[in-house]
């Protein structure tokens, strides 16, 4: 075998040097390869590899360096943490099993035993009897229904939705007129509180921790354009969503109608009123009824016409609107303080 020394000088590579738990120098097991010597192609060390393309030193396990050891990296000198994996930037979403019915066969049996939804998403352009039978049924359960291209569920579920997905509520949506016969029936002075399109669930949460605070008996919703009742409702909630009713109308015009022919009073909150909320100009002591409006415009010309009365936050600083669910906090404060100075 040729002797090293009879080879001419080649400038050695430089290594680095690794040291032990107690600072002493760790010798390196084999010198520094040479050219044509322990090199595959793309220049990287050949010798001692284990099986599974593992690069070992055969150090002791004790001396190796946390984090320096040679793991089997592809052709091409790409380290592990380099490579791209496409998968991780075109993963569907996580699916939300827990609130979440798919197929059409499951939610059709939903819809005959009663339960809860709160919104259905049906295939666009699927007619059949079982979508005929669902869109029924929902439409008599004042569910409403959403007929959506096939990325939308796509979207929602990875699945076999088979062109169906729908949202199960936590809540139990309660009949507005039992709740306002029964409280004039036990001689209480019904507060309601109507929202108009309000849609950020976390609003929602907290509108409800607010009403449930402040005494208010139930929320009045819409069943098309309202938050979804979910998770993320119940815990702004703080759980008060388990503890006051919420009613879910498919028309608020007709149920606006509705409760001023029962005797209860319209307040809208609105700050296109002349009317300030200290003045104390409308009595709230009354069966009443404060209409809140969405994030985006507010409360809707035809449902403000419908109010017997308007009233405005009044406000000293710069910025002229308040968050939905601070507002309806005043408002219902106002409401309780004159309450409990009438007691």
């Amino acid at each position: 075998m040729e002797k090293r020394t009879n080879r001419p000088a080649r400038p050695l590579t430089e290594r680095r040097q690794f040291f032990d738990s107690e600072n002493r120098p760790v010798p390196s097991r084999r010198p520094a390869p040479r050219d044509g010597e322990g090199r595959s192609e793309g220049g990287r060390f050949e010798g001692s590899r284990a099986e599974g393309g593992r690069f070992e030193n055969n150090r002791p396990e004790g001396n190796r360096p946390e984090g320096n050891r040679f793991e089997g990296r592809p052709e091409g000198n790409r380290s592990e943490s380099n490579r791209t994996d496409k998968s991780q930037y075109h993963r569907p979403p996580q699916d939300r099993s827990i609130d979440m019915i798919f197929g059409l066969r499951p939610i059709l049996e939903a819809l005959n035993a009663g339960r809860t939804l709160d919104k259905i998403f049906l295939l666009r352009g699927t007619k059949n009897s079982m979508t005929q039978d669902i869109t029924a049924l929902a439409k008599a359960a004042d569910v409403p229904v959403s007929m959506v291209p096939v990325e939308k569920l796509d979207n929602i579920t990875r699945k076999n939705h088979q062109g169906a997905v729908a949202f199960v509520s936590p809540i139990d949506y309660m009949p507005l007129d039992s709740i306002l016969a029964g409280l004039y029936e036990e001689g209480k002075t019904p507060l309601l509180l109507v929202l108009d399109r309000v849609t950020d669930v976390r609003n929602f949460g907290s509108i409800a921790r607010n009403a449930e605070c402040l005494g208010v008996h139930a929320i009045v919703v819409p069943s098309r354009g309202a938050a979804q009742i979910n998770g993320d409702a119940l815990k702004t909630s703080a759980g008060a969503l388990n503890l006051i009713p919420v009613c879910r109308e498919a028309n608020l015009k007709e149920t606006l109608t509705f409760l001023r022919e029962s005797g209860v009073q319209i307040v809208a909150c609105t700050e296109k009123s002349d009317a300030s909320l200290e003045a104390e100009a409308v009595d709230l002591t009354g069966p009443l009824a404060i209409l809140m409006g969405s994030e985006e415009d507010g409360i809707s010309p035809e449902y403000l016409r419908l109010a017997n009365h308007k009233l405005r936050i009044p406000m000293a600083g710069q910025i002229s609107s308040l968050n939905v669910s601070v507002a309806s906090g005043i408002m219902l404060y106002e409401v309780l303080r004159q309450r409990l100075v009438k007691k």
